[in-house]
């Protein structure tokens, strides 16, 4: 089976998840090293979304312009 795509709002819905558990100390000793790493992979993907779109609308925008 295919693994699902993440989607933005997915990814945020995880970390938001993962900042709870932090801020709540729900977290295990032997998991907060992975539950970091996760982090960091959600925010990266989410930057890479926002920025990906940015470029997308403007492009979008200037072609706009050129009609």
């Amino acid at each position: 089976m295919a693994k699902k795509e993440s989607t933005y709002k997915d990814s945020i819905l995880e970390l938001e998840s993962i900042i709870k558990d932090l801020e709540e100390n729900q977290l295990e000793i032997d998991d907060l090293a992975a539950k970091a790493k996760r982090a960091t992979e959600l925010i990266k993907f989410c930057k890479e979304k926002l920025y990906g779109t940015e470029s997308e609308v403007n492009k979008i925008l200037e072609d706009l312009d050129k009609e």
